[in-house]
């Protein structure tokens, strides 16, 4: 029966994939392509408009602190941690951290000099040079992916640190480059066929390469077109990937706005992609300038969204808000309320990785702090906590006997999958505010339905389900249980819960866990 039923569930996976990503997986078995060092080409260097974003800082003294664990470098291949950690090694994203006393020169891309970003300049080359002396042995940290992110990487350090660059260092990055040309992830596509896509193109400037330009912004524009929804966001749905791959597009119109080798017109185009993801990044926030913690989010990642908009600014960049649509997600607000519901199905069907069992959740703040909260992201091991965080149960949704909306499974893979239908929504109604929506999911076999009201001074949701079930209700450490009446109950339990917005970290909050049958109401004050 087990066997029968994992059968099932990959069937309902398969079902939803391309051809292209099944033809792709099956070649990739069959064939290894080799990497080959190669000659760069000469040529001139790049010049950046602007300085692109700083990262946090990873690196200290020999110590690698990824996803806020901390290790000293063993090797290139240490799991220690789980795989994630492993290729943050490899990304190198660290080598572009923010030094302490380094200041930016307003309207270029250069730095004041210090002593201290001399030093870590040359601390930067050394693991350059270590990951060069170390690459045949290095295995995770050569797939397409990793490869893709420290094309990037490198690039943004050879420009802020020209004295780095040197023949054995540029032959590694353009080898890379190459091997990358020849490796797009096609049998996975979504972002990481973006990222593929970012990197091809910064690369492809870097060294002057023409041919792979023209490839690469082919490439580029068309993932742009699949990826960015009408109304701006990401279709993956995850407010911390669309402000990483936001950041991506604005290094690529920083590249492109002084290489003359770009078309005026994929130039323009790239600033177009840009305005729309700025519009929706501007609707999604919180009123602190915070992302919500939907679908795989975690603050610590991305850049944050003050660091996009002013980067965004630096580069002449104006937009405006787009209003919320395609992504799935609603915004309400009263004077002192804030809440961003769910109402939205999967919309990167064949890449849904990042996507949870959370149809027709929510989150909420009150007086700007959080109220009631997603469980989060603490982990992307494949574990029971990775698999716990995905469930219905660990967010602000209707579970019958602890039931996934849709069928979560296997770390990053989704079966068979809910279908959403908003039935009565005040904000397709002209004249009307965004006060009210309701919508309803077909997740357990027949509907769910949900009622979202934003009142003057209340927030107030209505289940209805045929039949037993549970509405769960996550709050933030602090939140009081006592400001949610709660009408039409057959009873409630409040537990301790654990929730994350930071990789393994957590907070200490409640789980209002509310039986009902057929109805249920509350009230939130």
């Amino acid at each position: 029966m087990k066997s029968r039923m994992n059968y099932k569930l990959l069937l309902h996976t398969v079902l939803y994939l391309k051809p292209k990503q099944i033809g792709y997986q099956v070649w990739r078995k069959a064939h290894k392509t080799k990497y080959c060092a190669l000659v760069a080409p000469k040529h001139d260097m790049l010049q950046l408009k602007t300085a692109p974003i700083e990262k946090p800082e990873c690196y200290k003294d020999g110590m690698f602190t990824f996803l806020n664990l901390s290790n000293e470098f063993t090797n290139w291949n240490e799991d220690k941690y789980g795989a994630l950690w492993t290729n943050n090694q490899c990304y190198f994203d660290w080598i572009n951290q923010e030094i302490p006393g380094q200041a930016r020169n307003e309207g270029d891309a250069s730095t004041t000099s210090t002593s201290s970003g001399a030093d870590f300049a040359a601390e930067g080359c050394k693991w350059v040079d270590r990951f060069i002396e170390d690459f045949d042995g290095i295995k995770q940290g050569r797939g397409s992916y990793s490869t893709a992110l420290r094309i990037m990487n490198w690039v943004k350090f050879f420009c802020k640190y020209p004295k780095c660059i040197s023949e054995e260092r540029e032959n590694s990055l353009y080898s890379q480059l190459k091997y990358l040309e020849s490796n797009i992830e096609w049998q996975t596509m979504g972002n990481h066929v973006l990222e593929d896509a970012y990197a091809l193109f910064i690369g492809a400037c870097y060294f002057e390469d023409k041919q792979l330009l023209n490839k690469a912004s082919t490439l580029l524009l068309s993932q742009l077109d699949e990826q960015v929804l009408p109304d701006g966001a990401h279709y993956e749905q995850s407010p911390m990937y669309h402000c990483i791959l936001l950041d991506r597009l604005l290094d690529c119109i920083n590249i492109s706005k002084n290489d003359v080798r770009c078309k005026k017109e994929d130039v323009r185009c790239l600033s177009e992609y840009a305005v729309r993801m700025l519009g929706h990044l501007e609707s999604i926030v919180w009123s602190d300038g915070s992302i919500p913690m939907l679908n795989d989010s975690a603050n610590g990642i991305a850049p944050t969204v003050e660091q996009i908009i002013d980067y965004a600014q630096r580069l002449d960049i104006k937009w405006e808000a787009i209003p919320m649509k395609e992504c799935g997600y609603r915004k309400m607000k009263n004077g002192r309320m804030e809440a961003i519901v769910d109402v939205g199905n999967i919309t990167a069907t064949y890449q849904p990785g990042h996507t949870h069992a959370d149809s027709l959740n929510y989150e909420l703040r009150i007086d700007g702090k959080p109220f009631v909260v997603d469980t989060g992201i603490s982990t992307y091991n494949k574990n029971e906590r990775r698999q716990l965080e995905r469930s219905s149960v660990a967010h602000n949704c209707v579970s019958p006997d602890e039931r996934n909306s849709s069928e979560v499974w296997g770390g990053f893979r989704v079966g068979k999958r809910c279908h959403t239908d908003i039935t009565d929504n005040t904000d397709e109604i002209a004249g009307q505010a965004r006060n009210e929506v309701t919508a309803c999911h077909d997740g357990f076999g027949k509907p769910c339905y949900r009622t979202f009201r934003m009142e003057n001074e209340a927030f107030i949701i209505e289940d209805k389900y045929d039949g037993e079930a549970v509405s769960y209700i996550h709050l933030a450490d602090g939140a009081d249980p006592e400001r949610i009446k709660i009408e039409g109950a057959m009873n409630i339990d409040i537990k301790l819960w654990k929730y994350s917005t930071e990789y393994n970290r957590f907070h200490n909050g409640k789980v209002m866990e509310i039986k009902f049958k057929n109805h249920l109401k509350y009230t939130i004050l």
